[in-house]
């Protein structure tokens, strides 16, 4: 059991949790994932380690599913069943010269911990952080302290520049500024644009890719994504790849095979009363006392 020593939102629907696990924490790099199970009834889903010290790590999740409502649910001093980790390839970290990330909403999360990896080792790191209104924009005091520059830019013009994060991108090509190497972390349609404002300059370009996972070890094939003509499992082989070799169509229709599935899941754990919603998450949150059995579980939702 994995116990919660601290619970906040970061904004609506944003939740940073930190959960006693000793050994990940000490042994996690940046780009690395949990699997996380609530209960032992519960869905595996993937969650980024946003950080760590010594003893906790720290994930942030967003609530957008029946799983990660349920979560969002927990409180300091609530358990979670099985947290499994750490997983997937690090980023790959160097010191490029000038370095910029690119986080869209929830994907500031995914984007932070390889921010200060790559200021750590070097790099003149410019960040660039967007999200649909103000009150969604996360994690920026912490990445400006990182970020040798740092732009916002919201949907909808209430806060920083109206716009979007590839305007900001492209505005940096265009005034002739050297970039040796960006990460975009994000929505799909936002990671594919990002890859594409690249291109025609040969900019090294990593996406973090989100598919439907399950078990995170590469037995299940349910991450499966399609690079440079090859099959590839994000789980495994990424999450990070190289974003001119992504073929981003297999990827967002792969990630819409099970979204009426997902929406009736969701419907159905909005409707249930308030007391049925308290009951799930007192389970959730409480220590089991039948012993954890190894199994397949349903599809998750993909990394956030």
């Amino acid at each position: 059991m994995f116990r919660i020593v601290d619970a906040k939102y970061l904004a609506p629907d944003i939740k940073l949790f930190r959960i006693e696990a000793p050994r990940i924490a000490r042994k996690r790099l940046a780009g690395q994932f949990v699997i996380v199970r609530i209960n032992e009834t519960g869905e595996r889903i993937p969650l980024t380690i946003a950080d760590s010290d010594q003893t906790t790590i720290t994930l942030i999740v967003q609530a957008v599913g029946k799983t990660t409502k349920l979560m969002n649910t927990l409180e300091q001093g609530s358990v979670i069943a099985d947290v499994v980790g750490p997983l997937g390839k690090p980023s790959e970290v160097r010191n490029y010269g000038t370095a910029v990330v690119i986080g869209g909403g929830l994907g500031a999360a995914i984007a932070y911990p390889t921010v200060k990896a790559l200021k750590q080792a070097g790099n003149y790191v410019i960040s660039i952080l967007g999200a649909r209104t103000k009150e969604l924009v996360i994690l920026e005091s912490e990445m400006r302290a990182l970020s040798d520059e740092l732009s916002i830019t919201t949907d909808d013009g209430s806060y920083a520049g109206k716009g979007l994060v590839t305007d900001r991108l492209r505005a940096l090509i265009q005034a002739g500024r050297r970039l040796d190497f960006v990460l975009g972390v994000g929505p799909v349609p936002m990671m594919r644009a990002i890859a594409e404002v690249t291109r025609p300059h040969g900019i090294k370009t990593m996406v973090s890719l989100n598919p439907i996972m399950v078990d995170g070890t590469g037995m299940c094939g349910g991450c499966r994504v399609l690079v440079n003509g090859r099959s590839q499992f994000a789980c495994v082989d990424g999450p990070e790849f190289d974003a001119h070799q992504v073929d981003f169509s297999v990827l967002t229709a792969r990630n819409a095979m099970y979204r009426e599935a997902e929406r009736v899941a969701l419907q159905h754990f909005l409707h249930q009363t308030e007391q049925d919603v308290k009951e799930e998450s007192m389970i959730a949150g409480a220590v089991l006392s039948t012993p954890k059995r190894a199994g397949c579980a349903c599809h998750s939702t993909g990394k956030p």
